[in-house]
Parts: C-alpha cells; structure tokens; sequence
C-alpha cells in the first residue's frame, strides 16, 4: 500500500484521501454482518477486489478470506480488515466503502470518484 494512509480508525471524521480506500464505520458493521452471514470464520477479514465484466466494465468483488496474500494491500478500520491484491487496489484507490440499512437502497455502497459510469445496481463500473 504505497504510501497509503490509513482511514477509520479514530473517532473523527476525515475526508477521503486520494490514493487510499475508506471504509467508514457503517462499511465495517456492513463488513462484520457479511462475515457472519457467510460463516466466516472468527478473525476473518474481507477479501475485496475488481474483476472485468459487468454492465459497466469492471464489477466488484467481495468475500471472506481467512488470511492475506504477501503482496496485498491490507486496510484496518474499526475493527476490521480488508485484504486487496495489488491489481485491483489500483482500480479501487480513493473509493470509499459504505454501508446502508433500510427497506430501500440497503447493503454496500462503493463511493468510486474515479468511476466515469456506473451501473444502477452500483456493482459496476468503468473508468
């Protein structure tokens, strides 16, 4: 993680930062709730990526991941971990992952500054 700063692990709010990938503090309850709905095991972290495809170009992805590969990318937020291989961190750099609970419009949100097009599912992208 390059020069990557970390974001979410105080109580006070900061801006995105170019470069980096946020996940606020909804986006780690949204990350525990994830891990417990697939039977992850405890101390299991989120394994995000990009994969190509999509009505977009690019979809994300996501699932648990026991442990992390040398060369990722690995974010710490509110208790949570995400693991990112170094390909798609340089497609999800300035994202900011987000949560939401409702009737409407529930589950992660990517915040993506750089996406050109996104889908309205908003599981896609292009750049």
């Amino acid at each position: 993680m390059s020069g990557l700063k970390i974001l979410g692990d105080s109580n006070s709010p900061e801006a995105p930062v170019p470069g980096t990938v946020t996940v606020t503090e909804a986006g780690a309850e949204g990350i525990r709730r994830f891990l417990k709905e697939q039977g992850a095991p405890a101390g299991s972290a989120l394994r995000l990526g990009v994969k190509g495809g999509g009505c977009s170009g690019f979809s994300y992805v996501m699932k648990p991941a026991e442990s992390s590969r040398a060369d990722d990318v690995i974010i710490e937020a509110f208790g949570q971990r995400v693991f990112i291989d170094p390909k798609s961190f340089v497609l999800l750099q300035g994202i900011t992952l987000d949560f939401k609970l409702g009737l409407m419009d529930a589950g992660f949100k990517f915040i993506n500054p750089k996406a050109s097009k996104t889908c309205g599912c908003g599981e896609s992208f292009s750049l």
